[in-house]
């Protein structure tokens, strides 16, 4: 050991607290939604006697009293501002957190496990909204967001499109030549294919881009590189290698930014339907569309799990219900299907680049 090793490890710890410290912000802001007020001196007396007991070493009483008194007034501070919490699913530098910040510039991002609880997190008001992806122009359609979609009461607010980029991140002074194994989310991985069979690197499946990230700062493993956006080299200490490996540079991803208020402002429409399995049913539906001089964007179907021969279908399309013509038309929808749900209106959003 030397001393340019220990200022690096010392880089390394603080670069670690600052990450401990945003995730609490972020928890004390999330905890704002469950009470009724800021202060609380039950708890801020809970929360400096919990510490007290942690407190051994070189980190006396004392010093750690100071500290967390500190840290509990910057706290009051930032949930006593209206900030807007936007669920997000995956790590810190996901796409969907480009979305969001896209979305919101002045909201906070907070990143959650599954699609399921950004859904049930905006549905309960625990969080002001979610952005969630409908849509991969190379991938399709995102399966679990639109079985999710048929079942909460949330609506869409905003589209954002997103540029997908990827880049090759790795640890501070990794050597290329040292590279033999590349982590990232399947998809990015595939994504990439020519780039990592060009540069014959093994492709080893993670569950999140921004994880994958998150795993190599974290664990720091031998001869190992992982595929994710710029934004992750900042947010994990890592240094970006190469940019744009992708071997299509058209691929946008598609989010829906998800409140459980309606708007009915916008100049596009989303519903999904059901009608019955019968020849000439779905272009029935659609018929009505096509009188009514309205123009579809987006028709996808999925199947119904455990309901054979039954599909949702998926529209979107221009306009929004204070339009006379939309509003006919839709009435006539609800009327004629088995199952109708209204979306909401939105704004068509232009394509978000890192």
């Amino acid at each position: 050991m030397n001393l340019e090793k220990v200022r690096k490890e010392i880089d390394t710890i603080d670069f670690e607290i600052i990450k401990l410290l945003n995730r609490r912000m972020e928890l004390a802001l999330t905890s704002k939604k469950f009470k009724k007020k800021v202060f609380d001196p039950e708890r801020e007396k809970q929360v400096i006697e919990n510490v007290l007991n942690y407190a051994h070493g070189v980190v006396n009483r004392e010093f750690t009293e100071k500290l967390f008194s500190v840290i509990l007034k910057e706290s009051k501070e930032l949930q006593s501002r209206d900030y807007k919490l936007i669920g997000f699913q995956g790590e810190h530098g996901a796409y969907g957190e480009i979305a969001a910040g896209s979305f919101n510039e002045k909201g906070i991002a907070i990143p959650l496990n599954t699609f399921a609880e950004v859904f049930n997190g905006v549905e309960k008001g625990y969080y002001d909204f979610g952005v969630v992806p409908v849509e991969n122009s190379l991938g399709g359609s995102i399966i679990d967001v639109n079985t999710l979609l048929t079942k909460h009461e949330v609506y869409v607010v905003k589209e954002i499109p997103v540029k997908v980029q990827h880049s090759l991140l790795v640890l501070p002074d990794t050597n290329y030549r040292d590279i033999r194994v590349v982590y990232s989310h399947p998809q990015a991985l595939s994504q990439c294919k020519n780039f990592l069979e060009r540069h014959n690197f093994e492709a080893r499946p993670y569950y999140d881009t921004a994880g994958a990230a998150k795993m190599l700062f974290e664990e720091k493993p031998d001869a190992t590189a992982v595929i994710a956006n710029k934004l992750c080299a900042k947010l994990y200490h890592l240094e970006i290698l190469m940019e744009n490996i992708e071997d299509h540079s058209e691929n946008i991803t598609r989010f829906f930014a998800l409140s459980n208020k309606p708007q009915t402002k916008g100049d596009k429409t989303s519903i999904i339907f059901s009608v019955k399995h019968k020849a000439g049913s779905l272009f029935k539906i659609l018929e009505l569309f096509a009188e009514n001089g309205i123009n579809l964007t987006r028709i996808e179907s999925m199947p119904v799990s455990g309901r054979p021969n039954t599909y949702m279908f998926f529209i979107d399309f221009e306009g929004n219900v204070e339009d006379e013509k939309v509003e006919k038309t839709l009435k006539l929808v609800n009327e004629k299907t088995d199952f109708y749900k209204w979306l909401g209106c939105y704004e068509k959003g232009e394509v978000v680049c890192e």
